[in-house]
C-alpha cells in the first residue's frame, strides 16, 4: 500500500504491484472510504487504486470546474504513475468521471462500471440550488439530509455508527470545492454520446435509490452498445456501503469476464484469465430511455456575417436564470410575443451577458441596481435569484440594496428588500 499527495488528487494503491489496476471513483461527499468493504476481495486480482475528490478527505483543497477537469486531473495522476490502461468502477459523480474518461480516452478504458450514476443527473436547476444552499448556509444542512439521500431508511436506523460516518464526511468536504462539484454535475449531459461507448460495461443500481434509480440505469444501459444492468435490492444510492458483499460480488464478476485488451499501440494491461462464470446480470435489451433527447431550436438565418447569438443567449440565460424560469417564458410565448423573446435572448443574453469584461457577479452587481431604480419588482424576484446563482451571498445582495438606497432612494430600496428577503428565505432554507 503507499499514500501519496499530489497538486491535483490524493490517492492510494492497496494490491499487488504487477497486477492490472483497477480504480475506483468516489461520489460526491464521500472520500476513498466508501469502498473500503470491496477492497480486500478486488486486490486478490488487481492493485485497485483509490481517490479523493478535490477538497474531499485528505485531497487539496482546488475546485474542479467540470466533469472534464476531474478526468483531466486524474489522468494526469495516473500518467505520472506510468498507468497507461485500467478498469474503471464509480459511483455516481465518480460514474460521470468514467463516462468523460470513456467518452474522451476510449484507448485508456479496458472495462467499466457505473454505479448509481446517470448520463444526465436530475436537471442544472437542482445542482445549482444545493450550491446556493451551501453558500450561504455552508454544508452542515447537506450533511444533516445525506443519509436520507443515501441509505434506506431501515439501513440508516440500523447502522448509527456508519450514519454518523457518512455526515461526517459531507461536514469535512471543502465547502468550495462541493460547490463546484455540484457546477460540474448541473453542466454534464452526455445522453447523446452513449451510443460511441465501445467498452463492456455493468450498470449497477439499488433498487431504492431516489437520486439516481432505475430508471437512469435503464437509460444508460438502452443507450451504451455493450451494456448489462444490475438492480441490488435493498439498497439506495450508497449502493457499495449499504449492500458491500452484492456490489463486490458483482464488480469481481464483471471485471474477471469483461476485460477488453488493449489497442496494439497502447501499453497496458490484458485480459485476465477466468474460470467461466454464468452470468446473473441482465441482458441490454427490453430497456428503452426515459425521455428522448429534444433536437435544438431552429437557429435563424446569420446577419451580416456575424454569428447568431442565440446559441449563446439561450445557454447563459438557463444558466443565470435557470432552465424552469426559461422554459416557462419561452412555453408562454405566442405569435404576440415570440419575436420579444427571441429578441432578449440575443441581445440581452447572447449580445451583453455574454460579454467577457464583466464576471457574472459584477452583472447581477449592476442589474439589481437598475431594477431597484426603475422599481421593476418582478424582474428584481428573479433577478435576486440569479443573483445566487451566479455566486452572491445574502450578505452581498443587501450591500447591493443598501447602496441603491443612497443612489435611487430610501421607498424603491424598502421595495425592493422585501422582494429579495422573501427570495433569498426560499432559495437558502435548506429541504429537509
Amino acid at each position: 500500500m503507499s499514500d501519496m499527495k499530489t497538486p491535483a488528487l490524493q490517492y492510494r494503491f492497496d494490491g499487488p504491484e504487477d497486477a492490472p489496476v483497477l480504480i475506483l471513483g468516489p461520489s460526491l461527499g464521500t472520500t476513498w472510504h466508501m469502498w473500503d468493504r470491496q477492497v480486500p476481495e478486488l486486490m486478490k486480482q488487481w492493485r485497485v487504486f483509490r481517490f479523493d475528490l478535490p477538497g474531499h478527505g485528505g485531497s487539496p483543497a482546488h475546485p474542479a470546474g467540470s466533469v472534464s477537469d476531474l478526468a483531466d486531473r486524474l489522468l494526469a495522476t495516473l500518467d505520472a504513475l506510468g498507468v497507461q490502461r485500467f478498469g474503471y468502477a464509480g459511483c455516481a459523480l465518480g460514474g460521470a468521471v468514467g463516462l468523460e474518461l470513456v467518452l474522451r480516452h476510449p484507448e485508456r478504458v479496458a472495462s467499466l462500471a457505473l454505479i448509481a450514476t446517470s448520463p444526465r443527473f436530475g436537471t442544472a436547476d437542482e445542482f445549482r440550488q444545493r450550491g446556493v444552499i451551501v453558500r450561504t448556509n455552508g454544508l452542515d444542512p447537506i450533511a444533516r439530509t445525506s443519509p436520507d439521500r443515501w441509505f434506506t431508511t431501515g439501513f440508516a436506523a440500523s447502522q448509527p455508527a456508519i450514519t454518523e460516518w457518512a455526515v461526517q464526511m459531507v461536514r469535512t468536504t471543502d465547502p468550495g470545492c462541493y460547490i463546484a462539484a455540484c457546477e460540474a454535475l448541473a453542466a454534464f449531459d452526455v445522453r447523446s454520446e452513449l451510443a460511441r461507448i465501445g467498452v463492456p460495461t455493468l450498470v449497477l443500481v439499488g433498487s431504492d435509490d431516489q437520486v439516481t434509480g432505475p430508471a437512469e440505469a435503464r437509460t444508460l444501459v438502452a443507450g451504451i452498445p455493450d451494456a448489462r444492468l444490475a438492480v441490488v435490492p435493498g439498497a439506495s444510492h450508497l449502493v457499495p456501503v449499504e449492500q458491500p458483499a452484492a456490489v463486490t460480488d458483482l464488480l469481481v464478476r464483471h471485471f474477471s469476464t469483461a476485460w477488453q485488451p488493449a489497442y496494439e499501440h497502447a501499453t497496458g494491461q490484458f485480459a485476465i484469465a477466468a474460470t467461466p462464470v454464468k452470468p446473473v446480470l441482465a441482458p441490454p435489451q427490453q430497456v428503452v430511455p426515459i425521455a428522448e433527447i429534444a433536437p435544438p431550436p431552429p437557429v435563424p438565418p446569420q446577419a451580416m456575417g456575424r454569428p447568431d447569438p442565440y446559441d449563446a443567449g439561450i445557454k447563459v440565460r438557463r444558466e443565470v436564470l435557470g432552465d424552469a424560469h426559461v422554459d416557462r417564458a419561452l412555453g408562454q410565448a405566442d405569435e404576440f410575443s415570440g419575436d420579444f423573446q427571441d429578441f432578449i435572448t440575443r441581445y440581452a443574453w447572447g449580445e451583453i451577458w455574454d460579454r467577457p469584461g464583466l464576471d457574472r457577479r459584477s452583472r447581477s452587481c449592476v442589474t439589481l441596481t437598475a431594477l431597484v431604480a426603475g422599481g421593476h419588482l418582478d424582474e428584481l424576484a428573479f433577478h435576486t435569484r440569479a443573483a445566487l446563482r451566479n455566486g452572491l451571498t445574502p450578505v452581498e445582495i443587501k450591500e447591493v440594496l443598501m447602496q441603491a438606497a443612497v443612489y435611487c432612494g430610501v421607498p424603491a430600496a424598502n421595495s425592493a428588500f422585501k422582494v429579495a428577503q422573501q427570495v433569498i428565505r426560499e432559495e437558502t432554507t435548506p429541504t429537509e
